[in-house]
């Protein structure tokens, strides 16, 4: 894992003063975030948030990832992996058609992905808002049909249950 992943994870993370508080119900997801994290060596915890919730964290310090940059693209691979993994949604069940997308408030953000995306020679469908009734801040696009091989094999993903779908089309 490089630093360039965590940033990516960092759009579903909560930020507090001096750490990231990345959550998830995958506790195998979060124990591997921890020891990435152990790896590049920064102190990582994790614990249950709640009694009967099943919610696990995964907390590191800020300053892990101060004045990180995504300069190569290996930085953009791994960030959108990140960011997939954070954000990123995928067909569950195998009565809906196939299909990758990624979803976010920030369009800034989710503009840099889909450049990032196009730049690796991934097609992606155009940013929309899929229903400014229900939330005018919310957008979204898909990654091409034609492209889902290629985002498989040179995107992937880091997440038990995500890699299992992605298997799919490779």
């Amino acid at each position: 894992m490089s630093k360039a992943y965590l940033l990516g994870i960092l759009h579903d993370a909560t930020e507090r003063p001096y750490t990231f508080r990345v959550g998830q119900n995958n506790l195998e997801f979060i124990e591997f975030i921890a020891r990435k994290v152990r790896d590049l060596g920064a102190k990582a915890w994790i614990y249950r948030e709640g009694k009967m919730r099943n919610l696990f964290i995964v907390e590191f310090r800020k300053s892990l990832l101060r004045d990180f940059k995504i300069k190569s693209k290996k930085d953009k691979v791994d960030y959108i992996r990140g960011y997939f993994d954070a954000e990123g949604g995928i067909a569950k069940s195998p009565k809906v058609r196939f299909y990758l997308y990624f979803a976010q408030k920030n369009l800034k953000d989710l503009t840099q992905v889909r450049n990032y995306l196009e730049d690796l020679g991934i097609r992606c469908g155009k940013i929309h808002n899929p229903s400014k009734r229900a939330d005018p801040e919310y957008f979204r696009f898909f990654i091409a049909a034609k492209s889902y091989k290629d985002f498989a094999k040179k995107i992937g993903s880091w997440h038990p249950d995500k890699t299992v779908l992605l298997k799919v089309v490779i």
